[in-house]
């Protein structure tokens, strides 16, 4: 099992692998309609089987069904009688058409739609506030001085706009925990902007949302292209998953075939796992999980070690089809 390690310099120990719990908006709001709605049941028992598989922090946020997610988490949590430091919760504020002032005004909004669980986690969710990346990190540096929040971290930003946010919280003696980003084998686009060497340098770690591109990375979609008009949301109509988008990705998918028969575990497995260790602690993801053999399948991700020659290949490969 992938042992828990600190995220960037904030002290919190996180497993490699959270679960990311968009799936959990319940069909509300214009974000909440991505997914389909989802039973609490089987919600809760994607929890259980997370935490119970080694996974000991959620990702959610407050535009995921405008507090729907984090009110099934809570619940979920509550429910199955979980400490309050037991899991850890990451949220976020969401920054559009809304000032810095808004980071202290809603927290206890939030808290109150985690049940008052702690935040160990609250994150900026895009770059797009009416105010600066100043007042932003000044008013979650006053959050997290109050006891209102853990660490302190971002999502979506730049790399200027990244070490700016670390900068800022410097002057409070605050470390910025994280930035939260697209990343995936077949979208390596932060270790080609410099986003991700800057994040090494200033111990911020990354973590990557989408690892599994949507499920293309499962190798479901390759096997039967039918299952792509299934699907809720846009997913259809995106290029990757039309039949040469599925041509040009195929054989980086017959490579994660390859390393999970020698495993014993499934490509997506294979995708996980290269992805928490390839960069040696630097990176944590957060999977989705709609179904319950989702949630065994990214938990699962952190009972075996690929070798440094295995993560090399597969790299490789991953390049080839960028």
């Amino acid at each position: 099992m992938l042992e828990k390690r600190e995220l960037g310099r904030s002290g919190l120990q996180l497993s490699p692998i959270g679960l990311g719990c968009w799936q959990f908006s319940k069909g509300e709001n214009t974000a909440g309609r991505y997914w389909d709605s989802l039973e609490d049941t089987t919600m809760q028992e994607i929890i259980r089987i997370s935490l119970n598989g080694g996974m000991n922090w959620f990702d959610t946020a407050e535009v995921y069904g405008s507090g729907a997610s984090e009110r099934v988490l809570a619940s979920s949590l509550d429910a199955m009688d979980i400490g309050m430091e037991e899991a850890k919760i990451a949220t976020k504020w969401w920054p559009m058409a809304r000032k810095a002032s808004s980071i202290e005004a809603t927290i206890e909004a939030r808290k109150d739609a985690l049940n008052q669980r702690p935040i160990h986690l609250y994150q900026i969710h895009q770059p797009f506030s009416l105010s600066s990346v100043e007042q932003q990190m000044t008013s979650m540096a006053r959050l997290h001085r109050t006891g209102k929040i853990g660490a302190v971290g971002v999502s979506n930003f730049s790399q200027k706009a990244m070490i700016e946010s670390n900068e800022v919280l410097d002057t409070f003696d605050i470390p910025l925990a994280s930035n939260q980003v697209k990343y995936s084998l077949l979208d390596r686009t932060i270790e080609k902007n410099g986003l991700l060497d800057a994040a090494k340098e200033h111990q911020i770690a990354v973590i990557a949302y989408s690892p599994l591109e949507q499920g293309l990375l499962t190798g479901k979609f390759h096997e039967d292209p039918s299952l792509i008009q299934q699907t809720a949301g846009p997913r259809k109509w995106m290029s990757k998953f039309r039949s040469s988008g599925l041509e040009k990705t195929e054989p980086l998918i017959q490579t994660l075939r390859y390393y999970a028969e020698k495993y014993d575990v499934t490509p997506s497995q294979i995708a996980l796992n290269w992805m928490v260790q390839y960069h040696e602690g630097h990176v944590f993801v957060i999977p989705g999980a709609s179904k319950p053999k989702h949630a065994e399948d990214n938990a699962g991700a952190m009972a075996f070690s690929l070798t440094r020659e295995e993560l090399l290949h597969i790299s490789d490969e991953s390049w080839k089809v960028q």
